[in-house]
């Protein structure tokens, strides 16, 4: 996962921070969750998080006792952090190699682990429109190698999706392609 990044950043744990932040610039965590999700000494994270603070890429905000750690949207660094990010999780190839492919495609999900910045090896989808199952099979098997993870899809249609967002709920997911209308 980190190969692009270990290169330019020596600290494993601030590449992790990154991905986790930058991935889905959404995600808010705290010092200990971090620390357990990465495995890391909590001394570690809580010194990288200094550097990211410092450095205006992540904000901080109390809230209780936690103090919980976000990406910096306004940071001017900001876009180009996320496009690197995703090349680094493989999501740039599956949009690129897979959601554009798939012909009557409305939305597009990203769910679970990676939706949290987590990279587990498994990136699971859910797609809505009608798709052909044969196409989508093989295109993702050819983009798996590629980018070196498993991808999971969920199809479903737009009356299915509907009933589905209920079990979205309490998960982490965002949308990560739509189809644009025509003009």
């Amino acid at each position: 996962m980190n190969d692009l990044f270990a290169g330019l950043i020596t600290s494993k744990t601030r590449i992790s921070l990154l991905v986790r932040f930058f991935f889905n610039p959404g995600t808010k965590a705290y010092l200990r969750e971090l620390s357990k999700d990465l495995n890391v000494s909590s001394n570690a994270v809580r010194e990288e998080l200094n550097q990211l603070t410092k450095t205006k890429l992540l904000t901080s905000e109390k809230d209780g006792r936690n103090v919980y750690y976000t990406a910096n949207n306004d940071h001017p660094l900001f876009p180009e952090l996320r496009s690197m990010v995703s090349k680094v999780m493989g999501l740039d190839q599956v949009v690129e190699s897979i959601l554009t492919r798939l012909g009557d495609l409305e939305k597009a999900y990203l769910i679970d682990d990676y939706a949290e910045g987590k990279d587990t090896g498994i990136i699971d989808l859910v797609l809505v429109g009608n798709i052909d199952p044969y196409h989508l099979n093989d295109l993702s098997r050819k983009t798996e190698r590629y980018i070196k993870r498993k991808i999971r899809s969920l199809v479903l249609t737009s009356e299915e999706f509907k009933a589905f967002i209920p079990r979205l709920e309490n998960r982490p997911y965002f949308l990560v392609w739509e189809r644009q209308a025509e003009q």
